[in-house]
């Protein structure tokens, strides 16, 4: 096993260099970098000139753009990576490192309510769906899923704000906190119930878009576990219905599924960039889609590399969680 483990760890690093070197690439070639962005007011209206451009784009490692450039500062960026120093982050003023700590928790936190809703509210109704193939509630529920699955997160975000929150008023609109209450400073409670309340839209979002997908794939891969011979041959030994599905199949439905949750890491820590902007919530999916608009390199790789560790993480615990759910599944 432990020789197993070694092998995967050792690829794994081998990806993750290779997806580093293509980011670094892709992001040393964007359009306008930060000092682009920053600085184009000011050469519009004459008060900076190119050359003062330049010698800032000298002074943040930004103006070699050559192949032989691109080499020479992604070799510095790797060995000062290695060391555990992502960089400087350009546009929020702070190191790259603590800007994501800042700010993962709380994009964590939504992704985390919303899987364990969706996983809880999706599984059992794919579970149903395929015990009752063809029926009534099979047809209704697939086409709920579907729905949910086309849906644009952006569109279901805009549809639940117009109709809960400016025409019913039940729910904030945008922020983290309700900026026309002053709470005191030992509210604890108040603000964090008034938290609590400004993330429910963002959750029911994540969450509405998330079941479809699973409850179609729980269905799909329960009805092949179905028609399998020792399902039938169970049944034939006269097992009550609930032993045969809940015990026999649907461990079998596990290993299919486990596969499909290996994204589950970088999905919870990566945050929702499109919803958590519609809402407005400072979460790390906001902070990286401003970073990446602004041009900021440094964060950009450092949000992109933190995403590709656990991605490869995610692979790595998926393939160990095989033992668990598949005796037949031995590692050497």
């Amino acid at each position: 096993m432990w020789r197993y483990v070694i092998k995967r760890v050792l690829l794994a690093l081998l990806i993750l260099l290779g997806v580093s070197a293509l980011i670094y690439l892709l992001s040393m070639l964007m359009p306008a970098d930060y000092i682009d962005n920053q600085t184009s007011a000011a050469l519009a209206n004459g008060s900076m000139t190119q050359d003062d451009v330049n010698r800032l784009k000298e002074l943040y490692g930004l103006a070699d753009k050559s192949f032989g450039g691109i080499i020479k500062s992604y070799y510095s960026w790797l060995i000062s990576t290695l060391s555990g120093d992502l960089g400087f982050s350009f546009l929020y003023g702070k190191p790259v490192t603590e800007v994501i700590s800042d700010y993962v928790w709380l994009s964590f936190l939504i992704a985390l309510i919303s899987f364990v809703l969706q996983t809880v509210i999706a599984i059992p109704m794919g579970i149903k769906a395929a015990v009752r193939q063809y029926g009534v509630y099979d047809y209704t529920v697939s086409v709920f899923a579907m729905i949910g699955t086309a849906l644009p997160s952006f569109f279901l975000s805009a549809l639940l704000m117009n109709v809960l929150s400016i025409k019913l008023g039940l729910f904030p609109l945008q922020g983290l906190t309700s900026a026309t209450i002053v709470f005191a400073k030992d509210a604890h409670l108040e603000i964090f119930l008034d938290k609590a309340w400004h993330l429910v839209l963002p959750i029911t979002v994540l969450t509405v878009l998330g079941v479809g997908g699973t409850m179609r794939f729980t269905r799909t891969n329960m009805l092949e576990v179905l028609n399998s011979d020792y399902i039938r041959t169970a049944r034939a030994k006269g097992l009550s219905e609930n032993t045969v599905v809940y015990k026999h199949a649907f461990r079998n439905t596990m290993i299919p599924l486990i596969t499909s949750l290996s994204g589950m890491l970088p999905g919870l820590f990566g945050g929702a960039m499109i919803t958590e902007t519609v809402f407005a919530i400072p979460g790390i999916g906001y902070m990286a889609l401003r970073a990446t608009q602004q041009g900021d390199i440094p964060f950009i790789m450092g949000y992109n590399m933190f995403l590709a560790i656990l991605t490869v993480s995610g692979m790595l615990i998926s393939d160990l969680m095989y033992m668990v759910v598949d005796p037949r599944v031995k590692l050497s």
